[in-house]
Parts: structure tokens; sequence; C-alpha cells
């Protein structure tokens, strides 16, 4: 099983869209229906999805307007209202609006090795069990001789990826108290400028401060030397570098102290805290240079221990229901990623894709 893949031919931002857009149409229009449903089921309004998506593709215009261009070009060639593509890439931000909550979601594990030696990392990627078909493989030329492949969903402009000037990103969400229903810059944006403008850990982080933003999440920028966990919310940006040994492991709570007093995530899903304390006690298998290993030091199912591999239980609702869709490793040397469709209980050497 491996992901679908696309490889735009075009560098200029709206016929790049409008190629996705043609290509993926059906995908693309499906995750719309997904994401409609989902933001239903937790409490929202079709006129407050859309004045949403609209506002979404304003702060874009503000922020990044060949990105507002992209996501109006991807509109065209689906044959969508940019505002409904618009609220694909914002969906983050739509959920916080909403105050949607559950159990599930991402772990990160970052280890710099030193001595000259690659960077080791992993995560899973966790979300709703029926959106499963939404995730693509995209590869991007922002501009000529620079190369963006992301892992993202269909219709969003990125999400975890690498490029070709050694940089590369992990992506888990967070919650905090200071999350509001005024939307701002979508998240997934500024993970999509990241990979198209930073060479650096502290470009990326730069790239995330020049955004105002209304929900929250964590970057973490790595490169062959330096690595460090961006935490984004409307509270500030805090940037958590590694601990001694270089080893930098995030899930869904802010470990900056600052940050963290506005914590809401984990008072809804405190299993954040036992999926960042077995990574943790799993270090030495997520130092290994063998993406597999790194994979399967993941493993781990509640309840009896912490969920970091989830399985989507089928009685609940479709907010309810988590399942870990892919485990990510990202190749910096190469500018590629190893993506594994699922969790790390079904991760064998035989089982990754290379894009």
């Amino acid at each position: 099983m491996t992901f679908p893949t696309f490889t735009s031919t075009q560098i200029d931002s709206r016929a790049r869209g409008k190629e996705l857009g043609t290509h993926r149409r059906k995908a693309i229009i499906a995750n719309l229906a997904g994401y409609s449903d989902l933001f239903h089921v937790a409490g929202a309004t079709a006129a407050q999805v859309r004045a949403w998506g609209k506002q979404a593709l304003e702060r874009s215009a503000d922020w990044a307007p060949h990105l507002a261009e992209e996501i109006a070009g991807i509109a065209a060639g689906a044959g969508l209202e940019p505002w409904q593509v618009a609220v694909v890439n914002a969906r983050t931000e739509i959920l916080a609006a909403i105050d949607a909550t559950g159990e599930g979601e991402c772990s990160t594990s970052v280890v710099l090795p030193g001595n000259d030696l690659p960077p080791r990392t992993v995560q899973t990627w966790d979300w709703h069990d029926h959106l499963r078909d939404a995730p693509m493989l995209w590869e991007l030329e922002p501009s000529p001789g620079h190369v963006v492949r992301t892992f993202t969903e269909a219709g969003a402009l990125a999400k975890i990826g690498v490029n070709t000037a050694g940089l590369g990103i992990h992506f888990n969400i967070l919650r905090h108290e200071c999350d509001t229903a005024e939307l701002g810059v979508p998240v997934h944006l500024i993970a999509r400028r990241i990979l198209d403008d930073a060479t650096t850990v502290e470009e990326a982080a730069d790239i995330a401060r020049s955004a105002t933003v209304s929900a929250s999440t964590v970057i973490t920028a790595v490169t062959s030397s330096d690595a460090a966990s961006i935490e984004i919310s409307p509270a500030g940006v805090a940037v958590i570098p590694p601990q001694p040994g270089g080893v930098l492991q995030h899930c869904n709570h802010f470990l900056d102290p600052d940050l963290a007093v506005g914590e809401r995530h984990a008072t809804d899903r405190p299993s954040t805290y036992a999926r960042l304390q077995h990574l943790q006690a799993n270090t030495e298998s997520l130092k290994s240079d063998d993406h597999t290993t790194r994979a399967l030091a993941m493993l781990s199912h509640g309840p009896d221990d912490a969920p970091v591999c989830a399985h989507p239980d089928q009685t609940q609702p479709i907010n309810q229901r988590w399942e870990t869709v892919a485990t990510i490793a990202l190749d910096l040397p190469a500018g590629r990623l190893r993506v594994h469709q699922g969790g790390p209980c079904q991760v064998t050497e035989a089982t990754w894709q290379t894009f």
C-alpha cells in the first residue's frame, strides 16, 4: 500500500495550483467533503465554515499572496471556489475555532548524532480514519533549482516535508487557551513557506514569527547540524532546542514553560504525556540510522501502554475516531521522504515508500 504521488511541472504559483487541482480533482473534492462532515459533527454550520474559509483566504493573501494564488489555482483546476480550498488548508484553524477535542494525534522524534552523521527522524501522523484516503506525496519546484517534497492532504499546500536546501520539517498539532475563532494564517501555509524559503532552523523560526495565527501547532525543523521544535500559537512563538545528546522529541503539548501555562490539548488528551515518555524511554532505538528500527521504536498501543500507534474505535462518531495514517522519516541528505502507510505495528523493511 502506497500513497498517491504527484510531481508539478509548473513554477508559477497559480499555474502550479491549477495543474494539481486538475490532476487530483476527485481527491480534493472528497477531502473537502470529508472535512465538511467532520466540521458538521463537531458543531460547525455550513455558513460558519464558508465564512472561515473566506477569512483564511484573506489572511493568506495578506501574508503570502503567491500562496493564496496557488490556492485559487487549485480551486480552478478542481472546479471549486477558492474559499473551499482555503477550508482544507485551514482545517486546523476551523477545528480550533469550534474547540474540537478528542483523543489521538502525532508523536515526533529527532536525534542529531553529531560527527557529520545525518539526523535520525521519525513521526507518526494520526488523523480521523474517514480521511485516511486524503494524504498524498507532492513534489514541486517553488523556485528554479529548489525542490520541495511534502506529505500532505489533497488540496493542502504542505505538511511534513523536505527541501533540497537540506531542511526538513515534522508537524504536530497543539491547542492553547488563546486559540480563537478569528481566523489567522493557516499553519499549513507556514509549513509550506518554510519548505519554500528556509535553509536554516533560524530562518524557519523567523517565518513562523512573521505570521499572525489563530490556532496552535509545532513545526520541528531539522538540518544536518541543527534542529528545533517551533511552537506556534496566538500567544507567541517559542523555539525548543534539542536536549543533551541532540535529542528532540515532541507530542501534542507545549514544552515551552510560558506557553505551557495556556495548555489546552493535554487537558482533553492526556495521553500526549505518556507518548512523550514512551519516546524518551526508547531514545536509544530512535537514534538508529535505520528508519525501520526507528519506526518500530514508536510501537506502543493503548490502553495499557502509550497510544503512539492509534487504531480507531468504530463505535465512536467520526470526530472521535483516530488512526495512525502514516509513519514518516526524513532523509535529509537525499532530500527525500520515507513514508509507510499505516502505523508502526505494520512497518517492515518492504513497506516503505521512498519519495
